[in-house]
């Protein structure tokens, strides 16, 4: 698992699909392929949880998130297909999401942290071996602790490294995962990250406001699969044009003044 977590950390190009559900998204299904720096994504998800049934397609393109699909109100946008947002950023949870609600965290695809999750498991197994999409695996099952969690942020290599963890590591805190969070990971021969499985339960807040007393309640739960389809194939993503889409902060700054 260590030389998977190294091997990842040299990954520049991804090529993934998440099944599962998300707190607050409910179920999901989605398919992304992104470089990592400069970062660049395009990723088209379907949200069929809670009542909803959207579909949406999300490129980062130079820095500016552009959101579309039939989720969008195009006579919220003046008639046009896709808004856009600055900068790109996947959302950081629920007390600072800077995608503004669109792109949870977990559905960043990052071998390298989950990896790394992993090699702070104090009852790490191995499974056995199963093929995931063509490529022969070993299966390891392992369950982390919050404090483990901050373990393996602490522990990456290099201060780059150690930035990205905790970006990516923090959105379990913000998730609140009761107890422990249950991991499988699934490694191909060559040592790189084939698939990897999230499952825990989490907490939520209600109440603190009108005066009613704020209560710690049972979350939605997380149970989340990434499958890594391809690593560090050319990633090629296209804004979309310009006349359109529009300006998702115009649009809120209009909206208070209104």
């Amino acid at each position: 698992m260590a030389k998977a977590a190294a091997n990842s950390e040299r990954i520049t190009s991804l090529h993934y699909r998440v099944t599962g559900t998300v707190p607050d998204k409910g179920r999901l299904e989605a398919e992304a392929s992104m470089h990592t720096e400069p970062l660049t994504m395009s990723m088209k998800m379907n949200a069929t949880g809670q009542g909803r049934d959207e579909q949406l397609e999300i490129r980062f393109v130079d820095e500016v998130m552009y959101v579309g699909g039939s989720a969008v109100n195009s006579e919220k946008l003046d008639g046009k297909s896709w808004f856009s947002a600055d900068p790109a950023v996947w959302g950081r949870g629920a007390a600072d999401n800077n995608s503004y609600g669109i792109l949870p965290r977990q559905i960043e695809g990052n071998p390298a942290v989950q990896s790394r999750i992993l090699t702070a498991s104090k009852d790490v197994r191995r499974i056995g071996t199963q093929t995931i999409d063509g490529t022969r695996t070993t299966h390891y099952r392992g369950t982390v602790t919050s404090r483990g969690i901050g373990a393996a942020r602490d522990a990456a290599a290099s201060t780059a490294a150690r930035e990205r963890h905790i970006n990516s590591l923090d959105q379990f805190f913000v998730l609140r995962v009761e107890g422990t969070l249950t991991m499988d990971l699934w490694i191909g021969d060559d040592s790189r990250t084939k698939q990897f499985r999230l499952q825990g339960d989490t907490r939520d807040t209600r109440g603190g406001t009108d005066g009613k007393p704020l209560e710690i309640i049972d979350g939605d739960p997380l149970d989340l699969t990434i499958t890594f389809l391809d690593v560090n194939q050319p990633v090629t993503v296209e804004a979309p044009p310009s006349e359109d889409t529009a300006d998702l902060a115009a649009q809120m700054d209009e909206a208070q003044t209104s």
